[in-house]
């Protein structure tokens, strides 16, 4: 089996985003905001939007399983209060619940939080229980920066967090350490916040000591872990030089990596710098580079191509890169899905 860890719901119907205008174009004078049961999305929309889209190319590409939570970039936790970002939460999460309950088995979700800038995480427990309790969530995306790209929030190991972190310790639950739009313009959205804050998340980690109060507490960094594994060298002595444990004590029982890396170098030194037991496949599809490599003839984010495509992994090592790992940090999709081994 081939459970694709992070996929996002970048098709959704356009009345889905037609609404958002509404309630962005209200912050100024709330009560012109829409109701969120003005928002009609049929399931046959719904299936139509997955369908031609996901369905097809994880079909394609042999993906069984996708984790499936809202759009990255629509999170924009910057925009208006929380009581904004709870509404559009609330929207964006029924949704993929909705998609899952479409498709059973091939799509699980995961859900966003309802963060705003300066509000306390605690403010996103009922969403979080929500969705974990009533929609069959396995893991929420956790925004270390809701400020859209100014970094206003404490570190990743701040106390500002642990409500969060109590909520997944109690239901076994990891976080993809995931960002959202950037309103910096220093900061393109993907191809700089995004690396910006895998990498930024990843030194924070490396310069606390969260995992002695949260021992079971798990976070994949996606999008390869960011500029972590291609310095890994440079980690090992800041961490050697801080008086912390070796890397592989000091976070790997906590800390997961997935294979959201566009080329096959990419993949290669992924595969060879961070242990096999800490990369879990992933291909952020449809997301943020959807174009054809013209050197290959083949979608940039197929990602299982360069898996396969490494001959140093094992038949035993792609089990795990594949499934295993993923049973492993996301244990609440193994009562939803049949083992294949």
């Amino acid at each position: 089996m081939i459970i694709d860890i992070h996929g996002h719901y970048t098709t959704a119907p356009p009345a889905l985003e037609a609404w958002r205008k509404r309630q962005v174009a209200a912050l100024g004078s709330p009560s012109d905001a829409p109701d969120p049961a003005e928002l009609a999305i049929t399931d046959d929309e719904l299936h139509a939007s997955i369908a031609d889209n996901q369905l097809r190319f994880m079909r394609e590409r042999g993906i069984d399983v996708t984790i499936f939570s809202p759009r990255a970039s629509f999170m924009a936790h910057h925009i208006g209060d929380f009581q904004v970002s709870s509404t559009w939460a609330a929207i964006c999460n029924e949704l993929c619940f909705r998609v899952s309950r479409l498709f059973p088995r091939m799509f699980v979700p995961a859900a966003m939080l309802p963060q705003s800038p300066g509000v306390d995480p605690a403010t996103c427990l009922p969403e979080l229980r929500r969705c974990v309790e009533h929609y069959g969530n396995v893991a929420i995306n956790l925004n270390p920066d809701p400020s859209g790209g100014h970094w206003t929030s404490p570190p990743l190991t701040d106390r500002h967090w642990y409500p969060i972190y109590e909520a997944m310790v109690e239901y076994d639950i990891p976080a993809m350490i995931h960002v959202s739009t950037s309103c910096n313009p220093a900061f393109h959205t993907t191809g700089a916040h995004y690396i910006n804050a895998d990498t930024t998340a990843f030194m924070q980690l490396i310069q606390g000591d969260l995992f002695r109060d949260f021992p079971t507490l798990r976070f994949v960094i996606p999008h390869g872990g960011g500029a972590a594994p291609y310095h890994w060298g440079r980690y090992r002595g800041l961490a050697q030089e801080m008086k912390k444990p070796v890397l592989e004590e000091h976070l790997l029982h906590n800390v997961f990596f997935d294979t959201c890396v566009y080329h096959q170098p990419g993949i290669d030194l992924l595969a060879n710098v961070i242990p096999v037991d800490n990369i879990l496949f992933a291909s952020e599809m449809i997301g943020a580079v959807r174009g054809i490599d013209p050197r290959t003839g083949h979608h940039y984010d197929d990602t299982r191509r360069y898996v396969d495509g490494n001959a140093a992994l094992t038949a035993a090592d792609r089990y795990k890169i594949y499934e295993g790992n993923a049973r492993r940090v996301y244990p609440r999709i193994n009562a939803m899905l049949p083992a294949s081994h």
